[in-house]
């Protein structure tokens, strides 16, 4: 799906929401530079993309010699493209992993690491499930883990006091760093998932396959949940200490576990050399207004304050590569972002 010229708020979201989007590239408005239009090319994971859709729109309608493209190809898929030179920008829902680093640095790709918003990562089900209520985390791994592969496959496999149905699990691809920190949140290893379930890369696609079937759960960014209340309903998450339901609350105060993530964008030092793009870092980094707009939790403003700093003084690399990610909470973000 194409989405063409500026749009409105309203317009943002319906194309947001629009099932089997693959990517939306928004398409250049009139140039007014005597150079022409200027073109920022960005990609990567579908969680980050509402947030950078929302930013490029804002900045495109006040900058109007600027084309701003926004793919989605999943957090791998989008680093796989930083790294091969053709993006400038890539969103990030985990961070730079170490055969990234490795293949960017064999290309000469230098990066800037930018955290840019929290998000409360979703479990969700069908509106006609009556008996999810909740699910502990020991349950999400029964149901997601290698091993349930073939085996567990019923609901009442879960918990037996659930129906003798079908268990229909939907959930991101391979390339999506929302199935990279899930699988290492709840079953305890990156990437470590039974294979057996509808996968996609696109969260709208998840959504619509969740929406009409009874039996089905899925997982995704709490934007596209918040985007689509009416087709979907949220399962609050027990770690231990009773049932927290995913919310803006949940995740600042910590008690969101462990399913609260930051997200990023990284930014090729290389591009970062042209004006229009260090304009729209600035621009992103000053508006958390759109964060919130949709569907996500804003970082305190000295988050923001920091990563202005780094990204001015050009400080390139990754603090958060090879770290443990999982129950990582605000003021644990605010340390490491300062250690830059």
């Amino acid at each position: 799906m194409v989405a063409n010229g500026v749009r409105g708020k309203l317009s943002r979201f319906t194309l947001f929401v629009a099932a089997g989007a693959v990517a939306a590239t928004l398409a250049s408005v009139p140039a007014v530079f005597s150079q022409g239009t200027s073109t920022i090319k960005i990609d990567g994971s579908s969680t980050v993309f509402p947030i950078t859709e929302a930013m490029a729109e804002e900045f495109q309608a006040a900058n109007r010699g600027v084309n701003v493209t926004v793919g989605i190809s999943g957090t791998g898929g989008g680093f796989e493209k930083f790294c091969n030179g053709e993006t400038d920008i890539s969103n990030a829902s985990r961070p730079i992993k170490s055969s990234e680093m490795e293949a960017c640095k064999a290309a000469g790709i230098e990066y800037m690491e930018l955290p840019i918003a929290y998000d409360a990562l979703t479990v969700v089900v069908n509106p006609r499930n009556s008996w999810a209520s909740s699910l502990t985390v020991e349950e999400l791994k029964a149901m997601w883990e290698p091993a349930a592969q073939g085996k567990i496959t019923n609901w009442n496999q879960v918990r037996s006091s659930f129906p003798d149905a079908p268990l229909k699990l939907f959930g991101p691809g391979t390339d999506s760093g929302t199935f990279d920190y899930f699988t290492e949140a709840i079953v305890g290893e990156s990437k470590a998932s039974r294979a057996d379930y509808t996968a996609s890369e696109d969260d709208n696609v998840l959504v619509q396959g969740v929406s009409r079937d009874e039996n089905a759960l899925g997982y995704f960014g709490f934007a596209y949940y918040e985007q689509n209340k009416q087709r979907i309903k949220s399962v609050p998450i027990d770690n231990g200490d009773g049932p927290v339901a995913p919310s803006r609350e949940s995740v600042e105060d910590g008690t969101y576990q462990p399913l609260s993530r930051p997200l990023f964008i990284y930014v090729s030092k290389q591009a970062a050399e042209r004006p229009e793009v260090r304009n729209f870092i600035d621009f992103y980094l000053s508006s958390t207004d759109l964060v919130t707009e949709v569907g996500y939790v804003p970082l305190p403003s000295e988050a923001y304050e920091l990563a202005k700093q780094n990204f001015q003084a050009g400080k390139v690399g990754s603090v958060f590569a090879n770290r443990e990610t999982v129950g990582v909470r605000i003021p644990d973000l605010l340390r490491l972002e300062g250690q830059q």
